[in-house]
């Protein structure tokens, strides 16, 4: 019987995460409990067009909840990483670090 080698790492990486802002938001979602939209805004350095479109991508595959609140009267929306997304994320770190030999 002749064994199968195993695949190549980068067959697990998560094509979710493949893009560099994803990737960015999951990387500094798993760092905090929580995280209000502008200041993910600011650390991930883009607009809040773009930070809305790729989270509400994220949420839509449960890698990210979001909760929409106030803060005194103003409005604020809060953004924490499920335990989907850091399953997802965990694992698709692990493959970069294999295909990088690290």
């Amino acid at each position: 019987m002749t064994s199968v080698p195993d695949r190549h790492p980068r067959h697990r990486l998560d094509s979710q995460l493949s893009g560099a802002v994803r990737l960015s938001i999951m990387a500094t979602l798993v760092t905090v409990e929580d995280i209000e939209f502008g200041a993910l805004r600011d650390v991930v350095e883009v607009t809040d067009s773009t930070l809305s479109k790729q989270l509400a991508a994220l949420e839509s595959i449960d890698y990210v909840q979001i909760k929409k609140g106030y803060y005194g009267k103003r409005p604020r929306t809060w953004v924490s990483c499920s335990a989907t997304g850091r399953r997802s994320y965990d694992n698709h770190v692990r493959a970069l670090e294999q295909v990088l030999g690290i």
